[in-house]
């Protein structure tokens, strides 16, 4: 996923939460923070049912946000608290006035989240806004010991002789679909009649993935993007950038969160390996015999999410709606839980 493609998700992901072209100005709120909302984060069933997020921080005395809404990564907010609820408030120009958008985030002692959202102006309201909900997310287990990860029996995702709807559906019917699966290479190609085409993610048919190693051989195209979502939630994000310096939009990195810890690319055209295993919602990638995120905590889903609740199973996802990409040899082998 590229930084322009969360502009365009925030869009669809719920029509009264408006984002301008450029970055929001917030607004700060006075009151004075509330330290049980320091450290806490919070999974978002957005108003469309898109998957959001929302992490609390405190720095010198002072509540700091991060909100990730639908689609492209988290980006901070000012947010305060006032009595027992979370207000997080926004400012934007909208037809020569300036709109103040809040998210007023209720919490019960279930964990659960009741969100209210209000635009106004002049201290009138001006549109009407939405209810959603959220779930606290439970602290992060210590790092897991790798070297007593006890492994299931591997599963081909794509192999040699496989045909593309025994193990993989295309997620949007109505959209242009340009995957195939030949010779044991599953391809997107967006190109159709010599134009580009808005394509079609696609999943595994399975979707009862929980913790595991998946590896993958992946070939980008110049200037590709793609991305590998660990059971529909974490977005490993695959591209070509090569050359440049780590980043976590780059081949490998874990989409907005975690930037890759060296630079560990080839070029577009050429196969690479991916090696990642997820584990108690920690994640490791190796690129190509390099090691560059550590067995590193994740925080809360990436952008384009099929759910904001980290304990689910889900599927593997691979993003098809930028640009051709090609993928071989995908291998998953669960982990055992003790």
């Amino acid at each position: 996923m590229n930084r322009s493609s969360f502009f365009a998700a925030c869009a669809l992901a719920a029509a009264n939460f408006l984002l301008p072209a450029a970055p929001p100005a917030f607004a700060a709120d006075a009151a004075t923070p509330a330290p049980s909302f320091a450290g806490t984060r919070w999974a978002l069933t957005l108003p469309n049912g898109a998957a959001g997020w929302l992490g609390i921080t405190e720095n010198n005395g002072k509540l700091e946000g991060s909100l990730l809404w639908g689609g492209g990564n988290p980006f901070p907010v000012d947010v305060a608290a006032k009595d027992a609820a979370l207000v997080v408030t926004r400012t934007h120009r909208e037809r020569r006035r300036t709109v103040t958008e809040t998210l007023v985030a209720t919490p019960s002692a279930d964990g659960s989240l009741a969100v209210t959202q209000t635009f106004t102006a002049d201290g009138k309201e001006v549109r009407r806004g939405a209810k959603f909900s959220g779930k606290r997310i439970p602290a992060l287990p210590p790092r897991p010991d790798l070297s007593k990860l006890v492994f299931g029996e591997p599963v081909k995702l794509i192999a040699d002789g496989d045909a593309l709807n025994n193990k993989w559906a295309v997620m949007n019917k109505r959209a242009f679909n340009g995957w195939s699966l030949k010779n044991g290479v599953l391809s997107n190609s967006v190109v159709f009649n010599g134009k580009p085409r808005h394509g079609t993610n696609l999943r595994t048919q399975a979707s009862d993935f929980t913790d595991f190693n998946l590896k993958v051989e992946v070939c980008m195209a110049k200037d590709g993007n793609s991305g590998i979502y660990l059971r529909g939630i974490y977005e490993i994000q695959m591209a070509d950038s090569y050359g440049k310096k780590p980043d976590h939009f780059n081949m490998g990195a874990l989409y907005g969160r975690i930037a890759p810890s060296v630079a560990a690319e080839k070029p577009a055209g050429e196969w690479q390996t991916v090696d990642i295993t997820l584990v108690d919602r920690h994640v490791t990638v190796i690129l190509n015999g390099k090691k560059i995120i550590d067995n590193q905590p994740v925080l809360g889903c990436t952008g384009g999410a099929l759910t904001a609740d980290e304990f689910l199973p889900g599927p593997i996802y691979l993003q098809g709606d930028h640009t051709n990409v090609s993928y071989r040899n995908m291998v998953l082998t669960p982990i055992k839980r003790g």
